[in-house]
């Protein structure tokens, strides 16, 4: 049985060991919020301007100090499509593809025309999310005084959307439809120009520069043939088809080659570090935060 007297004579010392507990942690989170949280932006700020210097647009007209890096498409395996690509940041500088016609010995040869660059929008995005990424992290200099845990935690939500969004523009492809690729802006940039019955994409998927060419056919007016237009998709398998300009199409052959960029793979590894370092700070402040539960920490 509990001795109420022992108890009772216990609670003064208890309420005590609980009042400096509750002064450490309150010094200790006040470090916190001062120092700590400062150090961690430091950080986050060095690792994203890495990123967003591999980012760098050439401008027109200007040095820059982007390196092009050419890229060879293709394998001794499958040799239908090859090509070699001209990258320079976020812009596709050339591109000089060599395409093997199915059912001949035809081989059609395209390159991008010398007025004519293609901006990879999905570099572009991911840049783009860095720099607000950095924006928001540089709104909080050094003289700044975080009041609270959840002022913490709301920023670094902030940063860590613009970096789940950069990561998803590099890791998840736009979905197209065959219209919205034939009608693209990309098929009027090279020379000769591209024949009715061909198609091309490019697209990044991680780390990897992606080309993919379409052959097409055109199917008779008045086919039996069941007609279903495809619908949206990264990459489109033969016999999908559809309709332009009142006439019906069917994907032939669909030829995928692709190259790894050494320095996509870097960016990716950069926003993997950052969103931990941002996922961590926001555990030590909730592990503080379980203490006190009626301060908004």
């Amino acid at each position: 049985m509990l001795n109420p007297q022992r108890s009772l004579s216990e609670l003064p010392k208890m309420s005590a060991a609980s009042q400096v507990e509750r002064a450490v942690l309150e010094e200790e989170f006040n470090w916190l919020l001062k120092e700590e949280v400062h150090a961690v932006l430091k950080q986050l700020q060095d690792v994203l301007k890495e990123a967003s210097r591999r980012f760098s647009a050439p401008t027109p007209g200007l040095e820059t100090q982007l390196k092009q890096e050419n890229f060879i498409l293709g394998s001794s395996t499958m040799d239908q499509v090859k090509g070699v690509l001209t990258l320079q940041g976020e812009a596709l500088t050339q591109a000089d593809i060599n395409l093997k016609v199915a059912k001949s010995s035809q081989v059609l040869h395209f390159q991008f025309r010398e007025d004519k660059l293609w901006k990879l929008q999905q570099i572009q995005d991911a840049r783009n999310h860095v720099t607000q990424a950095l924006q928001l992290l540089s709104s909080r200099d050094d003289s700044y005084h975080f009041k609270t845990g959840a002022e913490v935690n709301k920023l670094m939500d902030a940063v860590m959307l613009q970096l789940t969004r950069a990561r998803n523009r590099l890791t998840t492809p736009a979905s197209m439809t065959l219209p919205e690729l034939a009608t693209s802006g990309l098929m009027k940039m090279f020379t000769p120009p591209m024949p009715g019955d061909v198609m091309v994409n490019f697209y990044i998927n991680l780390s990897k520069l992606c080309l993919t060419v379409y052959q097409l056919h055109v199917l008779p007016p008045n086919t039996t043939k069941n007609f279903k237009p495809a619908g949206s998709s990264v990459l489109h398998n033969p016999g999908a088809m559809f309709e332009l300009n009142n006439n019906r199409f069917e994907v032939s052959h669909v030829h995928k080659v692709e190259c790894v960029v050494p320095w996509l793979n870097d960016t990716l590894v950069f926003f993997t570090i950052s969103l931990q370092l941002c996922q961590q700070l926001k555990d030590k402040i909730s592990v503080f935060s379980s203490f006190w539960n009626y301060r908004a920490f």
